[in-house]
């Protein structure tokens, strides 16, 4: 299953955009193994839209444009679930097991994701109740995706 990360706002280059390439790339060699292929992080520009609604609307667009047909969607977003990596893993592993080709995992922009989108998504995700820097959650993601390899293919870098 090709999974990859879509992300409203770009990374600039420095440390937090390194930390997330070294997780990816840790991902990105250890995923084919168990059937999860990275493709990559696509980046769209922030909506320049006067209102709240209509810039999550615009973004949402831009995301619905780029997924394959077919794709999983998996939102980031403060009022999804907030569930253990393993349980992550699990989903994940199921919908590869399931027959499904592609994964897309959406970080949406500062006022996040459009009603429409946590409608259609397989899983809206929570990393706490906190508000999250886009940059931060990014990296965090990435490291969750390198987990996720490692759960499913039994490696001992995640310990309960």
């Amino acid at each position: 299953m090709k999974i990859a990360v879509h992300a409203v706002g770009r990374m600039k280059a420095g440390p937090d955009k390194e930390l997330a390439e070294r997780y990816f790339d840790r991902f990105a060699k250890s995923g084919p193994a168990i059937g999860l292929e990275f493709a990559g992080v696509v980046e769209t520009p922030e909506s320049r839209a006067q209102g709240v609604n209509e810039r999550k609307r615009e973004e949402a667009q831009k995301l619905q444009a780029q997924l394959a047909s077919g794709a999983a969607l998996i939102l980031l977003d403060e009022r999804g679930k907030n569930i253990s990596s393993e349980d992550l893993a699990a989903r994940i592993g199921s919908l590869r097991d399931g027959g499904q080709k592609n994964l897309v995992v959406a970080i949406g922009g500062p006022d996040g994701h459009d009603a429409s989108l946590r409608e259609s998504a397989a899983l809206t995700l929570s990393f706490g109740a906190l508000t999250w820097p886009h940059q931060l959650v990014r990296i965090m993601l990435a490291e969750q995706l390198y987990r996720i390899a490692t759960i499913l293919s039994g490696h001992p870098y995640h310990r309960a």
